[in-house]
């Protein structure tokens, strides 16, 4: 991440996100004025503030669910309301955000994610299965495929959640608190999670939280840049040999009777 007068043209330094100038109201209730800042490739920002102080509303602008009052938003280079590669982010919403008596399995929900403009009513074949088989593999929860989703436990919801958001192997990833509302056991393995794909993966993180603790963890305790009430903490993971990564599939490793497990447990 970057302020306007950091520019770095190290490798891996791409920006993903720009934010240039925003400022946004809701009728007369300020939110942003001017607000400024760049989310580099290989970046892990995190995103705290009071309630109140425009975090949803950040990530809305920066998907254009909603547009700027002045002030432009890039993603990969190109101003988001002409930006068209969807598929190259991943969304990961609050838990709440599930319908607990929805009568979905996971496989199906995770199948979800790969969904577009052309095969909406298109049934999704073997393959599809394939890659939902191995993205819910990836994330230990290969054994949960024909469960329904609201029987779930909250940290279970939340791996289903996120393996729909990997599914196509995006290049950002954007979670919305995504460990509100579940135990302290899963928040740490949901972490832990995320830590290993950041330094394994070729993925770029963007995580609204409110547990400031577990970020300062991971990202320090000092913000790289503070705007209105919002902070925002950054750690860079790059490791040359391992830029290139994208396939949710080197994350498994063999036990020693030769099954498959996530090679962070």
């Amino acid at each position: 991440m970057s302020t306007p007068a950091e520019g770095r043209n190290e490798p891996c330094h791409d920006p993903v996100i720009s934010v240039d100038g925003v400022s946004f109201s809701y009728g007369q209730k300020e939110v942003f004025r001017d607000l400024s800042f760049s989310v580099l490739e290989r970046d892990f920002v995190g995103v705290t503030g009071p309630n109140g102080a425009g975090k949803t509303t950040l990530l809305k602008l920066i998907v254009g669910l909603i547009r700027p009052d002045r002030g432009e938003i890039r993603l990969f280079g190109t101003p988001v309301p002409r930006f068209r590669d969807w598929h190259r982010i991943g969304y990961v919403p609050q838990r709440s955000s599930i319908n607990p008596l929805f009568p979905a399995t996971v496989q199906e929900v995770v199948m979800s994610g790969l969904y577009g403009r052309h095969t909406l009513f298109r049934r999704l074949g073997r393959d599809a299965r394939r890659t939902c088989g191995e993205a819910l593999d990836a994330l230990g929860i290969g054994h949960l495929a024909d469960r329904l989703i609201g029987r779930l436990s909250g940290g279970q919801q939340q791996r289903v959640l996120l393996a729909r958001a990997l599914i196509r192997n995006p290049a950002l990833l954007i979670l919305d608190e995504p460990t509100a509302g579940i135990d302290a056991e899963a928040q740490e393995a949901f972490f832990h999670m995320i830590r290993h794909m950041h330094t394994h993966h070729n993925i770029t993180f963007l995580m609204v939280s409110h547990d400031v603790g577990m970020l300062h963890q991971y990202l320090g305790r000092e913000p790289r840049h503070e705007h209105q009430g919002i902070r925002f903490y950054v750690r860079h993971s790059h490791d040359p040999e391992e830029c290139a990564e994208t396939d949710l599939i080197h994350s498994l490793k063999r036990s020693r009777n030769g099954r498959e497990q996530p090679c962070w447990n």
